[in-house]
C-alpha cells in the first residue's frame, strides 16, 4: 500500500521483565558445577561465556572454532540480522570446548545429538538445548523455567557488574545499539537516588 495503515494505532506497552530473567552468578555457577555430562557442561558453559543465541549454538560447526595465539580461542557465528560476529573465549572455556573435538578433527556440528541419523552425526536441536538448560536449572534448585536465553542475559548483566566496558558487552552480544545493551544496567541498578533522600 502507498501509506502505513497502522500508523494511527498505538501498541499497548508491555512491562519489561528483564530483571526477573537475570540469574544470580551463584545460580549459574551451580548449574555448571552440577552438570556431570561433558557435552552438556560444555554447552552450558559456552552459552554463558559467549552469550550465543540458541540457534547460533546449534548451528556452530568446527570450522567456526579458531585458536588464538594466547592459548585461548574464538567462535564465529552468523546470527540475528544476518550478521557475522566473532566471540573470544576464555582459556578455560576453550579447553573445555576442545575436549569435544573429534580425533582426528572433522568437519560438522560442534554439538551433536546422541541419536544417529545414518552415518552422519545429527546436529543438536533447539528443543534438546532447552531441555538441557531446564534440567541443569532444576538440578541447581532453581524453581523458575530457565531458558537458554537466560544464560545470555546472565552474561550481559554479570559482565557489566564486573566492570566490562559496555561497548565490549554490546559487541559480544551482537546488539546493533548500545541502548539495547544498556537495558542490563537499568534492570539491576547499583544505586538509587532514593538513598539520597532524608527519610
Amino acid at each position: 500500500m502507498a501509506f502505513d495503515v497502522g500508523r494511527p494505532f498505538r501498541m499497548q506497552a508491555l512491562p519489561n521483565q528483564l530483571a526477573a530473567r537475570i540469574l544470580p552468578e551463584a545460580d549459574v555457577h551451580r548449574m555448571l558445577a552440577l552438570e556431570t555430562d561433558t557435552r552438556n557442561r560444555t554447552l552450558l558453559t559456552l552459552l554463558y561465556a559467549s552469550a550465543l543465541r540458541v540457534q547460533e549454538l546449534c548451528d556452530l560447526e568446527w570450522k567456526d572454532v579458531q585458536p588464538q595465539s594466547d592459548g585461548a580461542g574464538q567462535v564465529t557465528v552468523f546470527g540475528k540480522g544476518r550478521k557475522t560476529r566473532s566471540v573470544q573465549l576464555p582459556q578455560s572455556v576453550w579447553t573445555l570446548l576442545l575436549e569435544l573435538r573429534p580425533n582426528p578433527p572433522a568437519a560438522g556440528p560442534v554439538f551433536v545429538s546422541r541419536k544417529q541419523s545414518g552415518r552422519e552425526k545429527a546436529r543438536l536441536g533447539e528443543e534438546q538445548v532447552w531441555r538441557i538448560v531446564r534440567q541443569a536449572a532444576q538440578r541447581a534448585g532453581i524453581s523458575v523455567n530457565v531458558s537458554p536465553h537466560w544464560m545470555r542475559h546472565a552474561h550481559g548483566s554479570h559482565a557489566l557488574d564486573r566492570g566490562a566496558p559496555i561497548h565490549l558487552v554490546q559487541a559480544t552480544l551482537g546488539h546493533a545499539s548500545v541502548a539495547t545493551t544498556g537495558k542490563y544496567l537499568h534492570a539491576r541498578p547499583k544505586d538509587s537516588s532514593g538513598r539520597f533522600l532524608a527519610l
